[in-house]
C-alpha cells in the first residue's frame, strides 16, 4: 500500500473529527487539535492534490534552478547545487536549521504548529511529497509531538521549530509521547525539495496565535458578565449602554458590548433612566468603547489566522496556473500587527477593570462599607484585590509593547527586516495569563458588593459567580477567592 492509498484518519464520531483539506480550517478546529480533544481527517481529494503538486514540481525543478531545492538558501541563493548532490543538499537544511535553543514547547503548542502545518500543505502550494501531510496527520492521531524549543523564530518563518519538526518526521529526533510505549508514526523518507517545501511557514506562530487568540476570546466575552455586575453593584446609569448611543457612531465591537451588558442585566433597549449618578466613572461610562476596541481586535486576528493557515505561503510557491513564484508571502507583517493590536486593546480594557474595582471599594459610589467588609470599620476586607490586580496589569502593560516594532538583519545583510511575530504570539500568551487575574478581582469584589446591597440580583451571571465565591466577608485570604473567580471566568463567557 502506497502512502496515497493510506485510509482516512477517522479518530471516532464526527464530533471529535476536525477535516484538514487546506481551506476550511478554522480556529475553532485548530485548538481541538491542539488541544487533543479532535483528531485530524485527510480527505483523499485533498491529499491527491498535494500529489499532483508534488509531481508537478519535480517536472518545474528539473527544468531550471529552484530556490532551496537547486540552489542554497539565504545569502547562499545563487549558489548552485550539483544535481548529485540534490538529497545530501535536502538533508543538509534540516540539519543547518535545526538550531532552536531555550526552554521544550508545551504539547498544545507543538501540536497546533502540526496542525496548521499539515493544513497549510493541503493547500498545495509547496511541491512537497504528500507522506509529510499523513506522516503530521498521524502524528496528531496518535497524540505525540516534535521536541521544539523556544527560541528561534522573528516571523519570516519558523524554520528552527519546523527543521526540528521535519528531523523528526524522518526518524533522526526522538517523538515525545505520554507513555514509553506510546505508537509512533513510521519515519518519513526525504526527498529532493522537501526540506525548504516543509521549513517555508510560520505555523509555529500562527499556531500561537491561534490558541491565544481563542483563550483570549472566552475572557473577552465573560467580561461582559464581570463588567455588568459591577455596574449593579454600583447602581451605574444604562444610558451608557443604550442602543441610540451606538447607533451615533456605528463600530460593531461597541454596539455588541453594550448590547451584552444589558442582556445579562435584563436592561430595556430604551433605558431613559439614570442610576446614582449622572455620569458614572469611565470604568463603567466608557466601558462599551473600550471593551468593543478589544472585540473588534480579537476579531481581526482571528481572520489573520483563519487566512494565514489556509494559505499556501511557501517560497518560492507553485501556483494554480502551475508557474512557480519567488515572493515575501512568509513575511508575517498581518500577523504580528494584529496581535500587536489585541494585546494593546487587551490592555485598555483591563485598565478599566482595574479602574471598575477601585470604584467597588470606595463607600462614596456603592453606598456599602469600605473595601467590602462586613467587619470592624478598620478591616482591609478587599483592600489587597488592587494590588493583584495592578500586579497582573503591569504584566499586561509589558507584554503590550509593539513587537512589530522590532528590526534586525540577517544572512548577510539580505534579509534587512524581519515582522516578530513569533514574539508578538509570546506576548499574547503572556496577556491571556494575566488578564483573568484582573478580571476575577474584579469578579470577587462585584459579587461581594451584591451580597452586601439591600437586595441580591437574581440575573443568571450573579447566580453562577455567586455559587463559586465563599460568602465570608471577614478578613482573610483572598487567594482562593480569585482562583475559584478565575475558573468560573469560562461558564460567564457563555451565561
Amino acid at each position: 500500500m502506497t502512502v496515497f492509498d493510506l485510509p482516512r484518519i477517522l479518530p471516532g464520531p464526527s464530533s471529535d473529527r476536525v477535516v484538514l483539506d487546506g481551506n476550511g480550517l478554522g480556529l475553532t478546529g485548530l485548538v481541538r487539535l491542539a488541544d487533543a480533544v479532535a483528531g485530524p481527517v485527510v480527505p483523499p481529494e485533498a491529499l491527491d492534490r498535494v500529489r499532483r503538486a508534488h509531481e508537478s514540481a519535480d517536472r518545474l525543478a528539473a527544468r531550471g534552478h529552484w530556490y532551496g531545492r537547486g540552489t542554497g538558501v539565504g545569502a547562499h541563493r545563487s549558489v548552485i547545487v550539483d544535481p548529485s548532490d540534490a538529497s545530501g543538499h535536502t538533508l543538509r537544511l534540516l540539519r543547518s536549521h535545526a538550531g532552536g535553543a531555550g526552554p521544550l514547547l508545551p504539547a498544545r503548542q507543538a501540536r497546533a504548529l502540526m496542525a496548521v502545518r499539515a493544513n497549510q500543505l493541503l493547500a498545495a502550494g509547496s511541491g512537497i511529497h504528500p507522506s509529510f501531510v499523513t506522516a503530521l496527520a498521524e502524528a496528531l492521531r496518535l497524540g505525540v509531538h516534535p521536541a521544539i524549543n523556544e527560541y528561534g523564530g522573528v516571523g519570516t518563518g519558523d524554520l528552527t521549530a519546523l527543521a526540528q519538526t521535519g528531523l523528526t518526521l524522518i526518524g533522526e529526533r526522538p517523538w515525545l509521547t505520554a507513555s514509553s510505549d506510546a505508537e509512533l508514526p513510521a519515519p518519513v523518507a526525504l526527498r529532493p525539495g522537501d526540506s525548504l517545501a516543509l521549513l517555508s511557514s510560520n505555523a509555529l506562530a500562527l499556531g500561537r496565535a491561534a490558541l491565544a487568540c481563542h483563550d483570549l476570546d472566552v475572557l473577552l466575552r465573560a467580561t461582559h458578565a464581570v463588567a455588568a455586575l459591577s455596574l449593579a453593584a454600583v447602581s451605574g446609569s444604562p444610558e451608557a449602554y443604550a442602543p441610540e448611543v451606538h447607533a451615533l457612531r456605528p463600530y460593531p465591537g461597541p454596539a455588541r458590548a453594550a448590547a451584552e451588558v444589558r442582556r445579562l442585566l435584563a436592561i430595556p433597549d430604551h433605558p431613559l433612566t439614570t442610576g446614582r449618578r449622572i455620569q458614572d466613572p469611565y470604568g463603567f461610562r466608557a466601558f462599551p468603547q473600550v471593551h468593543g476596541a478589544a472585540l473588534e481586535a480579537a476579531d481581526r486576528l482571528r481572520h489573520i489566522v483563519e487566512t494565514e493557515i489556509n494559505c499556501p505561503t511557501e517560497n518560492p510557491v507553485l501556483a494554480p496556473d502551475g508557474h512557480v513564484y519567488h515572493h515575501g508571502g512568509f513575511f508575517a507583517a498581518p500577523l504580528a500587527l494584529a496581535l500587536d493590536g489585541l494585546d494593546l486593546a487587551l490592555l485598555q480594557t483591563a485598565q478599566l477593570s482595574a479602574a471598575r474595582l477601585h470604584a467597588l471599594t470606595r463607600a462614596d459610589l456603592t453606598g456599602l462599607p469600605a473595601f467590602l467588609t462586613a467587619g470592624p470599620a478598620s478591616s482591609s476586607g478587599t483592600m489587597i484585590l488592587e494590588y493583584t490586580a495592578n500586579s497582573a496589569l503591569a504584566e499586561l502593560r509589558s507584554s503590550a509593547a509593539p513587537a512589530s516594532a522590532g528590526h534586525t538583519v540577517l544572512s548577510h545583510g539580505l534579509e534587512e527586516a524581519a515582522s516578530f511575530a513569533d514574539q508578538a504570539a509570546k506576548q499574547a500568551e503572556r496577556a491571556a495569563e494575566a488578564y483573568p487575574v484582573v478580571l476575577a478581582c474584579e469578579l470577587v469584589a462585584a459579587v461581594r458588593a451584591l451580597r452586601l446591597g439591600p437586595v441580591e440580583p437574581t440575573v443568571p451571571a450573579f447566580r453562577l459567580a455567586a455559587a463559586a465565591l465563599p460568602g465570608d466577608m471577614e478578613d482573610r485570604a483572598l487567594t482562593g477567592d480569585v482562583t475559584a473567580a478565575m475558573d468560573v471566568l469560562p461558564l460567564l463567557a457563555d451565561v
